[in-house]
């Protein structure tokens, strides 16, 4: 019969180990800060990869509310407050004695004035490279848009639309009208 006793290990200070193997000791105490420090930067990365695709989703914000202003979204209609969130396919819709802006996140500043309905029908803008594409429908009353950097960095990537035509955008602050009657 073979038996393998396991003697404890003793150190020069003669204090005896429980551990038989003081290699795994050393391996566990390096290893352990390693991967808790791994541990928090996958978090912090998942987290910040998060946060970007949320910021993908918001086109802007509302800045300015003022009187009867709604956002048709797909949620249905709701009334609006600053700093709500506005997306690709929204619809701000105003009152006869509303009036909002929405600030962009490239910049471009929208400001709708009363009797207004105003989609964001496509919007798309990379940070890092300041490029995107910006597609506005007036579908009545009035909008001012005051252009911001995919304006600045490519004249043809920003337009609005009307029932009757379609502006490409070159300048950098202009006001549009859109009628409730076509003639």
């Amino acid at each position: 019969m073979l038996a393998h006793v396991i003697a404890p290990v003793t150190t020069r200070a003669d204090r005896v180990l429980d551990n038989p193997f003081p290699q795994t000791l050393r391996w566990t105490a390096m290893i352990k800060p390693f991967l808790l420090s791994l541990a928090c930067s996958l978090g912090l990365f998942v987290g910040h990869a998060r946060a970007g695709v949320e910021a993908e989703g918001k086109a802007g914000t509302l800045k300015t509310v003022q009187g009867d202003v709604r956002l048709i979204d797909m949620r249905g209609e709701r009334r609006v407050q600053p700093g709500d969130a506005v997306t690709v396919s929204d619809t701000v819709v105003t009152g006869s004695n509303g009036s909002a802006s929405v600030v962009l996140r490239d910049g471009t500043a929208l400001v709708v004035g009363p009797k207004s309905r105003v989609e964001l029908k496509n919007f798309a803008f990379d940070e890092a490279s300041q490029q995107g594409n910006l597609l506005v429908s007036l579908v009545q009353g009035s909008l001012r848009m005051i252009t911001g950097l995919i304006s600045k960095t490519n004249p043809g990537a920003a337009a609005v639309t009307t029932k009757t035509a379609t502006i490409g955008v070159r300048g950098t602050d202009f006001i549009v009208q859109a009628d409730d009657q076509v003639q």
